[in-house]
């Protein structure tokens, strides 16, 4: 089951990127899917949809590169690099849950490359 589940969310990210169109996504998102963000903020799966789509535009020409894809029981987590051709890199990592073979439940989150060593100090003592 784990290889099926891993399969369903390769094939919806590979699907959106070489159509540049979220239709490809409909079917394979439940009916009642939720996408959430790390500031606690979700969003139904026609938000969510129709944020893609408004991204596809300058989103054409990404580079994606994949890399790890793992799953566990109904939970996938995809860690990739993305960049646009004149854009910065982002580390991206999505935790997607699998239900009766159709994406219910995504969680994400997005990290310019760049602020990445910023980010890292957030536990150091202050004045280190």
């Amino acid at each position: 089951m784990t290889t099926d589940h891993k399969s369903i969310v390769q094939r919806a990210l590979t699907e959106l990127i070489e159509t540049g169109s979220v239709e490809v996504l409909k079917p394979l998102l439940s009916k009642d899917f939720i996408h959430h963000r790390p500031d606690s903020t979700s969003s139904t799966k026609t938000e969510w949809l129709d944020a893609v789509q408004a991204a596809l535009i300058p989103l054409a020409d990404m580079q994606v590169e994949v890399r790890h894809l793992l799953a566990d029981g109904d939970h996938v987590v995809l860690h990739s690099r993305r960049r646009l051709p004149d854009g910065p890199e982002i580390a991206v990592v999505d935790i997607w849950r699998v239900e009766d073979g159709l994406i219910a439940e995504c969680w994400e989150t997005i990290e310019p490359v760049a602020r990445a060593a910023a980010n890292l100090a957030w536990w150091e003592p202050a004045g280190h």
